[in-house]
């Protein structure tokens, strides 16, 4: 069985869809997957071992750029590339206008959600099978519903799932003390951000327990912010710039991770990592990280007694207790 993946953005997304490829290969014991992903997050999928292929999308970057030259040839490497097997299955977990017209691309009978399940109904028009997974449910649960629909097995519980991913090679940082705490303070939306005199309260708590803090950035807002936060406290680290790999390797050998609605923080739960999530913005029953079966737990609060820097970090501190029994 070939089968080609396209989920292109966000990190969060691309790896909300790793359970339904777990589970297909469990059930299809011949399976292989090429994954469609954008370039920035092309690690992600690298790393799952039902994956043969990863075909890197740039059209964030391609679209800016129309008018060069260099984008034309790369747009027609990028058709020769998804187009050089043929497929038993397209299977278009994205529900949007611009994976459709990949997915078209591509050479195989094409799948994807049906009408009032994509989020953009005019991407319908592209499947020859359209398969319903209410918007209501976790993407995690979504994307197994269309998954097991998509290739004609029934999806398991709801609550037993795994991501896939091998465990990541820790990755040592200078300054870093060996017992830490991943706080991920970056998220694309401001909305969803958690204030920063909070987490300078947090911060603090957490550094009177002994525990090292790690702040990972992504853009120049969020570095300033990281460095911020870490000058006043000596036990906290504003990382250097990492890769996908330096990165998965700080989360996987921390104690922990604290987070805001974030990719990353879906990326410490796909690495079996405890946790807090804070959802001041987000409704964890649709957006929040989530163990998968048999790991450490990660609890998501949302309501505002909750997110108090006193109340997050007695919950983390609770938290670190019940894995230490």
């Amino acid at each position: 069985m070939r089968l080609l993946i396209i989920k292109m953005t966000s990190l969060g997304d691309v790896i909300h869809m790793l359970p339904a490829l777990t589970e297909a290969a469990q059930n299809l014991p011949d399976l292989r997957a090429d994954w469609v992903v954008e370039e920035g997050f092309a690690a992600i999928p690298a790393w799952h071992p039902a994956v043969q292929r990863e075909i890197p999308s740039a059209l964030r970057r391609w679209r800016h750029h129309l008018g060069q030259r260099a984008t034309w040839t790369e747009l027609a490497a990028f058709r020769r590339e998804i187009r050089e097997q043929d497929y038993d299955l397209v299977l278009d977990a994205q529900g949007l206008v611009k994976s459709a017209l990949v997915a078209r691309l591509a050479r195989g009978p094409r799948a994807g959600l049906a009408r009032g399940s994509a989020r953009e109904s005019l991407a319908c028009i592209a499947y020859g099978k359209r398969y319903p997974a209410p918007r209501e449910l976790h993407a995690i649960t979504r994307n197994r519903l269309l998954t097991a629909q998509a290739l004609g097995y029934a999806p398991g519980d709801a609550a037993d799932f795994h991501y896939g991913l091998p465990a990541a090679q820790a990755f040592p940082v200078a300054g870093l003390a060996a017992d830490y705490v991943v706080c991920l303070h970056g998220t694309a939306r401001a909305e969803k951000e958690y204030p920063e005199h909070d987490w300078a309260a947090l911060l603090a708590r957490l550094a009177a327990t002994g525990l090292g803090l790690a702040l990972p950035w992504g853009n120049h807002r969020e570095r300033a912010r990281a460095q911020r936060l870490a000058a006043a406290l000596p036990s906290a680290v504003a990382l250097p710039s990492l890769n996908w790999p330096e990165l998965a390797g700080v989360i996987a050998a921390a104690r922990g991770v604290i987070g805001v609605d974030t990719g990353l923080m879906h990326l410490a739960a796909a690495f079996r990592k405890p946790g807090i999530g804070l959802y001041p913005a987000t409704p964890p029953a649709r957006f929040g990280a989530l163990s998968e079966a048999g790991a450490p737990a990660l609890i998501n609060l949302s309501r505002p007694e909750e997110l108090a820097p006193t109340a997050v970090a007695a919950a983390f501190e609770r938290l670190d207790m019940a894995l230490s029994r």
